[in-house]
């Protein structure tokens, strides 16, 4: 039986926490809920754990009304962004609470226990007390206590967010090694993140999710190539896609007095102004590009962000190498114009360089 909800919303205080959200989620499959801070998503996850009660809608799964279900019979796991833990347990003791409160046999339990350290890393753990692991490693632990009660329904919200990057990427793969070998035939996994870039490494179904409305679903894929409006492009890059507005006029696009040939696949747009959109990996340095001014340069990892301006447009360029910059520095760029989208200035898609839509 699918997880189903049906125009739930939450408005404490006056402002939406979720507006008329819906949704069909299957067994045995991913689903990721991306949104920047405050759109909903852990309100969302509350809701499905019962933890928060909606104002009205309702959600169904197995039969039955979730809004008749205590929480203790929702077989629902949780993990937190801020990780809980029982700190005058061993690591052993922590992850095994929940199981002996269900009444498993302690051979049933160790199993579990072994195979959820074994997942997240720990194994050798099991005797330290959390107050001697670094946050990383309690997090972790955290997660194992959710993966060993092989709940129906695992809710993850933001679970990597507080880790290094190197156990993220580790973490990452483990989770759909996890649905590899048989979790998800039983298991609904549903994923809450901010950052695009776990949403395409886990290659799931999306939940875009802005000020508790839903903007678009669909796998990854679809969501990154072809964002619905301005809003989901902004949301599902980072750093969010530049947005430069310009006029498209017989062959060319213009702004800043940049001249910049139509790549075919904006052949068909009526000469008018526009909001063109470009991913910052598509702006490169270039002594035959257009010169713009440095407003910022961040290093981060092995690449660099250069904050550009020219006039009144901004735009972002990711450099991937390290590279040392002043401010006000005068560089030249060019733009992948093959890889231009176009949206109204309603903020709808038009087209794509993957899809073409019209109207």
């Amino acid at each position: 039986m699918n997880l189903v909800a049906k125009h739930l919303t939450y408005k404490p205080d006056d402002q939406y926490h979720l507006n008329d959200v819906s949704f069909n989620f299957e067994k045995g499959r991913l689903y990721t809920i991306l949104g920047r801070t405050l759109s909903g998503k852990t309100t969302l996850l509350k809701t499905i754990a019962g933890l928060l009660n909606p104002d009205s809608g309702n959600i169904n799964f197995e039969d039955k009304n979730f809004s008749k279900v205590p929480v203790w019979e929702r077989n629902v796991a949780m993990v937190y962004q801020q990780f809980i833990n029982y700190p005058h347990l061993s690591v052993y003791e922590n992850i095994s609470f929940p199981l002996k409160q269900r009444k498993l046999n302690e051979e049933n339990i160790k199993k579990n226990v072994d195979d959820a350290l074994k997942t997240v890393g720990l194994v050798g753990f099991e005797n330290r007390k959390i107050q001697e692991l670094s946050g990383g490693q309690q997090q972790r632990v955290a997660l194992a206590r959710s993966l060993a009660k092989k709940a129906k329904i695992l809710l993850l919200d933001e679970p990597l967010v507080n880790l290094d990057y190197k156990l993220r990427e580790q973490l990452r793969e483990e989770f759909k090694t996890i649905f590899n070998e048989g979790l998800a035939n039983e298991t609904i996994l549903i994923y809450s993140t901010t950052d695009p870039q776990e949403v395409m490494e886990l290659n799931g179904e999306v939940i875009v999710l802005d000020e508790g409305k839903v903007l678009q679903t669909g796998p990854a894929k679809d969501i990154f190539e072809n964002p619905i409006n301005l809003k989901v492009a902004e949301i599902s890059n980072d750093p969010p896609m530049n947005i430069i507005n310009g006029l498209k006029i017989d062959g060319k696009i213009t702004f800043e007095n940049i001249n910049i040939k139509l790549p075919k696949h904006l052949s068909q747009l009526d000469n008018k102004n526009y909001n063109f959109g470009i991913r910052s990996s598509e702006i490169k340095l270039s002594d035959s590009g257009e010169e713009f001014e440095i407003e910022l340069a961040e290093i981060s990892g092995s690449e660099t962000l250069l904050h550009l301006k020219r006039g009144s447009t901004k735009v972002i360029a990711l450099i991937e190498e390290v590279m040392n910059f002043k401010i006000h520095e005068k560089v030249k760029v060019v733009f992948n114009s093959d890889k231009f989208y176009v949206f109204e200035e309603d903020g709808k898609l038009i087209s794509s360089p993957y899809r073409i839509k019209n109207g």
